[in-house]
């Protein structure tokens, strides 16, 4: 099965993908979030195997570890983590949520 959550992270500082960004996705369950899925982004900054198993409707988030990416690379962060809450609501439709990435600023919108 194809996961119908996918990510992509490009690092904007130096215009290519960021690879090896650690992240988790976890979907709203009555009172709290719980992980179900987990990744690390490959040599092209993405992650097409977040998630092995269809979807609900309903609130998702991933959090991206930001912090140990721009470490590794000898480089300050002022974001160690950046969360990106979202929700779904036709959870027929794939779901790419991609990351524009820099030490010291971030955006992200509703890829295809």
């Amino acid at each position: 099965m194809k996961s119908p959550i996918t990510t992509h992270v490009l690092d904007t500082s130096v215009g290519r993908p960021a690879a090896g960004v650690a992240a988790r996705l976890d979907r709203w369950h009555a009172t709290e979030f719980r992980e179900i899925g987990r990744g690390v982004t490959n040599d092209d900054g993405r992650i097409a195997d977040l998630l092995d198993e269809p979807i609900d409707a309903g609130k998702y988030r991933i959090t991206f570890e930001t912090g140990a990416y721009f470490e590794a690379r000898g480089l300050a962060t002022f974001f160690p983590e950046v969360v990106i809450l979202f929700e779904i609501t036709n959870p027929q439709q794939h779901h790419h949520v991609p990351l524009l990435l820099s030490p010291f600023g971030y955006s992200t919108y509703r890829g295809s």
